[in-house]
């Protein structure tokens, strides 16, 4: 089995939507193709590859330093023992030689990106799902069948007013979504809570609303915002503050018994372990939400998920950003807590398969081959298009 061809491509996701501390007017993806010598079922085996929204393109680490290694590798070295198929953990080897630790940034963006495409490969030349997949290697072998999922949402768009926001909670309604989140921190204290009255007046239980700052405030400001939303009882408290200031997490779960939620902006094992060394997190309430598509891919949150299980943690609190099937087929296989959507916006990247609607807030996994983009039109369109 060899690769016989990598493409990549920088594409837009721009729109006029913000959150508390970024706008995505300028915001693009990168996007990549791997090829290989196999055909399954009269079909070349390709796989795909894309980094979660919130993070620019890769293009200049990918064509100059990491798809380098990749075209460089002895093919053998890609190889698991059988010689029949990549094993992601060699390839991660390959990828990552002649890289210090630490100084994770970017750098765990671009290294997701390629390992995304690389478990799309494996999972269709062993003919089955991800999910599946990994439910049989690092599970119980049986994969969720219907995965939680809620809708993101919630910015903030220009000349829009509480009845926007409403209608919006509205549609994820819906749509079948029975939990959406929404962004604070972009307005003062008072407006917000009158943001957060105004979509609960539509999603009804407290339970199913959760709040996103994105990182923006300092401590007093949390504990502000955290005295004025405590009285609603709500799903999670995201991101109050900069994602590395555990000592912030830690005042805040002293000060807020609802749950909080972090972790979608940690990129290693090691930024995990210290989160739960130092951070204050409650393993019996609070959401990690690491993304593997911007950490270094699944052999990095499966390191991930071993630091959890060392601090007692289960995979159940996990529920990753990003709301792509590629997550998507790790929730089902591992067994976490749920995934992230993004239903109308960062299109066609957010959402999952065509063939698989929302109903009672979750999702069905599809039965195809791979991570499943094949079976969502508008994405391979993109990718064809691009690639």
């Amino acid at each position: 089995m060899k690769i016989t061809d990598i493409r990549e491509a920088r594409v837009s996701i721009a729109s006029d939507i913000a959150n508390a501390y970024i706008s995505f007017a300028r915001m693009d993806v990168s996007v990549l193709a791997i090829h290989t010598d196999v055909t399954v079922d009269g079909q070349p085996v390709i796989g795909y590859g894309f980094n979660s929204n919130g993070r620019y393109a890769q293009s200049g680490l990918l064509r100059e330093r990491f798809l380098p290694r990749l075209r460089e590798a002895d093919p053998a070295s890609l190889l698991d023992d059988n010689g029949t198929n990549l094993d992601p953990f060699r390839v991660w080897d390959v990828l990552m030689a002649n890289e210090k630790p630490g100084g994770h940034g970017e750098r765990s963006v671009a290294v997701g990106i390629i390992d995304m495409a690389i478990w799309d490969i494996v999972a269709k030349v062993e003919r089955r799902s991800l999910a599946q997949l990994l439910a049989e290697r690092y599970g119980d072998g049986e994969p969720d069948p219907r995965v939680p999922v809620y809708a993101a949402g919630g910015y903030y768009y220009p000349d829009k007013e509480i009845r926007g926001l409403q209608e919006e909670m509205q549609d994820y309604l819906d749509m079948g979504y029975t939990a959406t989140k929404m962004k604070i921190g972009g307005v003062p204290l008072e407006d917000d809570l009158r943001r957060i009255e105004a979509a609960l007046d539509i999603v009804g239980d407290p339970a199913c609303l959760a709040v996103d700052a994105n990182g923006r405030f300092d401590l007093q400001t949390t504990l502000a915002f955290a005295q004025g939303m405590a009285p609603y009882g709500l799903r999670w408290f995201e991101e109050a503050g900069d994602p590395l200031d555990y000592a912030l997490q830690l005042q805040l779960g002293e000060h807020y018994a609802p749950p909080s939620a972090t972790g979608e902006n940690l990129f290693s094992h090691q930024d995990v372990r210290n989160l739960l060394r130092y951070a204050g997190m409650r393993s019996d309430r609070d959401v990690l939400q690491m993304d593997p598509a911007l950490s270094y891919g699944l052999v990095e949150y499966l390191r991930m998920l071993d630091v959890l299980k060392t601090h007692g943690w289960s995979p159940r609190q996990c529920i990753p950003h990003g709301g792509h099937q590629f997550a998507l087929n790790i929730a089902a296989g591992l067994k976490l807590g749920g995934n992230e959507s993004y239903p109308r916006v960062f299109a066609p990247f957010g959402g999952f398969a065509d063939s698989t609607p929302i109903e009672q807030g979750r999702v069905a996994m599809p039965q195809i081959p791979g991570i499943g983009f094949e079976d969502k039109r508008e994405l391979m369109a993109l990718f064809h298009d691009a690639l």
